[in-house]
Order: structure tokens, then C-alpha cells, then sequence
């Protein structure tokens, strides 16, 4: 299906829940977050109602997001199920890791395709600063596990500057470490710009062209990466002798909107078609009403079809006042 603008919307992020085992600075405040009752979050059944219509719209891609979404009961047969659904092409995951070693099996066996680790620090001190949880060697070990199986493994660090909470005055990202674990191993290391919102508008961003800059001074002979890496607007480069890649994700300075394929679910059931607007269609009181069998995916598929009529040109994110999304990432979803 086609926004008004000519592109192509065939992915879709689904967040199966609010819930997160860590508490990392920029995506939770301090005090904490009131968890969504359980009984407004939609069930495994409601999400593959949606994604089955989606599929029918022409979605070929899912990613699976939370909170932390392995810690919904459930989460790698939904993965199962939507495999199952006609025209779905691909299903894939972001985690932070905790869990990911503990579930790769189930992972495995239930055909995903792809595991996206969120990972900023390979510094235990820091990792613990920013997350809350001395959990770092877990992930790493989850990680090089992910590695060794026959998916795309990549990780996904926000680019921020931490040095006012850092008691030793380090500074930034340790980016030339996180890149290490693209050497030995076939995992791209992608660097992500800081989105404006909740907690996020509070955390200095790192310009990516001067990462790429100090990219190129510490390997010489880095290369542009034109091969496809996946479904997402990331910028690929090439270090000579390292398995992986190394990508930027840059949606304020480096701003991909004329070529967006994407709209994300909330785990409420909110299908969001920018992330920076509150613009979009709540499907809950859809899937919940009346209505069954062939008239309730019709109507479904209808509102879903408006909704994406009506998606935004562009978002916003360098205009803050024009930002109507007020909610934070862990109630939209990652």
C-alpha cells in the first residue's frame, strides 16, 4: 500500500509490551513509569488479528518490539504465528539482551530472521550507570551466541554523550569498542540518532559526521556499504578486516522521510504512522467490539488503510514545539 505521498509501507513495529527489565536513563525517568494495566495491552491473539490485516494491506515486514518484549509470556509463538500469516516475508526482534541467551532456542525454532541487540557501552560501570542493572557480561554472552546461528545479528547504540553522569570524565560513547565486536563477528554495530522524545529531549546527541569522520581516521580505507542490511534507513560502512558493518541511523540531521516504509503498533493497539506526531488510529475498540469474522478485518483494514492514507509527509523531531507525541518510548514502543 502507498501513503499519499508515493512511498511503499511494508514494515511494521509491533510492541507486544510496556514492560522492560532494565531502567535505562533516556527511555525511563528517574521516578520510574506506571506499567499499562494488563488488561489494556492487547492480547497475542488481537496483535496477529492487526498483523494479518496488515499483510492483506501489503506489510511484508515485522519487527517485534517492547519494552523488552521477551519478557511477554508468549513472545517467540507469537513469532511463530506470524511467520505463519500470508504475505509476512520476514519477522525480527529488538531486545536488550537480558533474556535473549535464555530464549534463543525458542528463537530459533520459531523461524525469526533477524535479533537486533540494544547495546551502548561494552564498559560494565557505564552499562550499570546507564541501564540500572550490572547485567553487561549476560548480554555479551547472549550476543556471541546470536552470532553463531544463521541470522543477521546487529547491535543498536544510541549516539550520546554521557559524561555528566560519569564520575571519571569519559566522555561520549566508547564507539571504537562497541565496534570491536563487529571484527570477529558477523554483527553490524549501528549508531543511532537520540530521538526528542520523553526522556530523550533531556540527553545530549553526538553528531554522527563526527563519528564518521573519526571512523575514517582510525581505518583507513573505509568504504560505503551498499548492500541491503535490512528494512530500516540505516547508512552502511565497510572497515577492512572486520566480519561486520558499521551503521548510522540519523533521523534529525540526517533526515530519511521520503523514503519512511514503516507504521508501528503500541502494545495498547494505537497504529502510529510518525513517531514524532500523536496522529494515528486506535484499533483496540475495533478488535474488541461487536463485530466478528470477515466484517471485523474489513473494518479493521479500513481503518488501518485511512490511517496510512493520512500519514505525515515528514516528522518533525527538529522543530520541537511542532512535536504533538507526548508520550514516552516505552509506551509507543522502540
Amino acid at each position: 500500500m502507498k501513503d499519499p505521498w508515493g512511498r511503499i509501507i511494508d514494515y511494521m513495529r509491533i510492541s507486544i509490551t510496556d514492560r522492560c527489565n532494565l531502567r535505562c536513563r533516556y527511555c525511563m525517568p528517574e521516578e520510574g513509569v506506571d506499567w499499562i494495566p494488563m488488561r489494556e495491552i492487547l492480547t497475542l491473539e488481537e496483535i496477529l488479528e492487526v498483523a494479518s490485516c496488515g499483510a492483506d494491506l501489503g506489510i511484508r515486514h515485522i519487527k517485534i518490539t517492547g519494552g523488552e518484549p521477551l519478557v511477554r509470556k508468549g513472545c517467540c509463538h507469537l513469532i511463530r504465528e506470524l511467520k505463519q500469516i500470508p504475505g509476512i516475508e520476514k519477522v525480527t526482534i529488538t531486545t536488550n539482551g537480558i533474556l535473549l541467551g535464555q530464549y534463543l532456542k525458542e528463537l530459533t525454532a520459531a523461524g525469526i530472521d533477524g535479533i537486533n541487540v540494544s547495546l551502548d557501552t561494552t564498559d560494565r560501570c557505564l552499562f550499570k550507570k546507564i541501564t540500572g542493572t550490572d547485567g553487561l557480561e549476560t548480554v555479551l554472552e547472549s550476543l556471541r551466541a546470536a552470532a553463531a546461528l544463521a541470522v543477521p545479528v546487529k547491535v543498536n547504540a544510541v549516539s550520546v554523550d554521557w559524561s555528566r553522569w560519569l564520575e571519571d570524565g569519559q566522555k561520549g560513547i566508547d564507539w571504537k569498542d562497541l565496534l570491536e565486536l563487529a571484527r570477529t563477528d558477523p554483527i553490524d554495530v549501528r549508531f543511532i540518532e537520540m530521538m526528542p522524545i520523553g526522556s530523550g529531549r533531556d540527553f545530549p546527541a553526538i553528531s554522527h559526521e563526527r563519528l564518521l569522520e573519526e571512523l575514517k581516521a582510525c581505518y583507513p580505507g573505509v568504504q560505503k556499504d551498499e548492500r541491503v542490511h535490512g528494512f530500516g534507513p540505516a547508512v552502511y560502512h565497510r572497515i577492512c578486516g572486520f566480519q561486520g558493518s558499521v551503521g548510522f541511523i540519523s533521523a534529525i540531521h540526517g533526515k530519511f522521510c521520503d523514503s519512511c516504509n514503516r507504521v508501528r503498533l503500541t502494545s495498547q493497539g494505537y497504529l502510529k504512522t510518525c513517531l514524532c506526531y500523536e496522529d494515528g488510529v486506535d484499533l483496540r475498540p475495533l478488535l474488541r467490539g461487536e463485530l466478528s469474522g470477515p466484517e471485523k478485518k474489513a473494518k479493521l483494514k479500513r481503518a488501518m488503510g485511512q490511517a496510512i492514507a493520512e500519514k505525515p509527509m515528514a516528522h518533525c523531531f527538529d522543530e520541537l514545539d511542532s512535536i504533538t507525541e507526548m508520550k514516552g518510548m516505552s509506551r509507543i514502543g522502540g
